[in-house]
């Protein structure tokens, strides 16, 4: 979240935690991983009304900002999403608008129904055996051959976020002049969807298959010199996003963790009273408050067009991926056997974090994309 939030800032973040208390408390997380759902379109659609999609949709769409800053207001709702594990498309969507941003008036019919949370749309980026693609400088496997003004589809992606859920995928593949994007509905002749699983209980990915698939003109989104920012706007979004919502995670268990502290008594004094366990908790909020303050400087660099942006969300997203896991694990093991339950919340906060972990670039990558950047001759 901003060092100093606007009022307006404020109260749109309150908003969003007192809705996520009110319809997403842990025990509906825990009944919708029981029940295999990855999240409620109805309350998909609620949350849509609050602006969780509206940022980076122009105006004339019906989309727009609070103080200007989209990213910045996007991330403060990830953090929340974060601290109530709360399932939903939030991360993947978003990329998704960033990257139609450019080309929202070929596609205003699309941005406005997925601005309104009336159709769920979803980033087809991965490929099955490779890391994140916008950090890795191989072609897509994935292959859009020229068929009259339009393409035809062919190839795998998977960890697709909410594929099963999904309306429309957008797709990033190799055409004959180099990358192109592309949308996709579900529900065309040659597309299939296989649900796999995730370490999250909500937050579940699929594999997406598309068996020479037609692909029309008007569904063309990027093509040539227009698709490798698009997808660097859609991966920086995803990366940004991401991070705010590990931090917001972490943020919870250390939480839990002080208050269990605090509670615990043995041989008649509070756990917290102990030495040792205050420099560990000392380190944590230390790790966690420099993991919030990358977080913080990525989306900022977003909103500023900073010519650092590239290196500021690589250097949050690699931060957050090692440290974030690193506390919610020492926050579980304070709690002793108790945090090792399936009864007890932590573990739902440490499923999310390390799934953000791997998802849109691990630390590796960053680490690697950074050395990249920094020395252009070793890329």
């Amino acid at each position: 979240m901003p060092h100093d939030p606007t009022a307006d800032q404020r109260f749109f973040q309150t908003t969003t935690r007192d809705f996520l208390a009110d319809t997403m408390p842990v025990s509906t997380v825990r009944a919708l991983g029981e029940a295999g759902t990855g999240f409620d379109r109805h309350w998909w659609r609620r949350g849509a009304e609050l602006g969780w999609t509206a940022m980076l949709v122009p105006e004339s769409l019906g989309g727009g900002t609070i103080s200007g800053r989209p990213m910045t207001e996007l991330a403060l709702i990830a953090t929340e999403l974060g601290r109530a594990c709360a399932p939903g498309p939030f991360v993947t969507t978003n990329a998704v608008l960033a990257g139609l941003a450019s080309a929202a008036s070929a596609h205003s019919e699309a941005v406005t129904a997925v601005l309104a949370g009336t159709e769920v749309a979803t980033w087809a980026i991965y490929e099955p055996g490779r890391g994140f693609p916008p950090l890795n400088i191989d072609p897509m496997g994935t292959r859009a051959a020229p068929d009259g003004a339009g393409y035809r589809l062919t190839g795998v992606k998977d960890r697709v976020e909410s594929a099963d859920q999904a309306d429309l995928f957008l797709v990033t593949a190799s055409g004959p002049q180099g990358p192109v994007q592309v949308l996709v509905r579900a529900d065309a002749p040659g597309v299939t969807v296989t649900p796999g699983w995730t370490l999250d209980l909500v937050r579940r990915t699929a594999r997406v298959t598309f068996d020479d698939v037609a692909i029309t003109a008007d569904a063309v989104v990027h093509a040539g010199d227009d698709t490798a920012p698009a997808v660097r706007a859609q991966a920086l979004t995803a990366a940004t996003l991401t991070a705010a919502e590990m931090v917001g995670a972490t943020d919870r268990a250390l939480d839990a963790t002080l208050g269990w502290l605090s509670d615990r008594y043995t041989f008649g004094r509070p756990l917290s009273s102990y030495q040792a366990l205050k420099h560990r908790m000392a380190d944590n909020k230390t790790w966690l408050e420099a993991c919030r303050a990358t977080s913080t400087a990525a989306a900022a660099a977003w909103d500023d067009a900073a010519p650092a942006t590239e290196e500021t969300v690589s250097i949050a997203k690699s931060y957050v991926g090692a440290k974030t896991p690193v506390i919610t694990q020492d926050c579980v093991q304070l709690h002793g056997g108790i945090g090792v339950t399936w009864e007890h919340d932590l573990h739902l906060y440490l499923r999310r974090i390390t799934l953000g972990r791997a998802l849109y670039g691990t630390p590796e990558e960053h680490h690697r994309h950074i050395t990249d950047l920094l020395d252009p001759a070793a890329a």
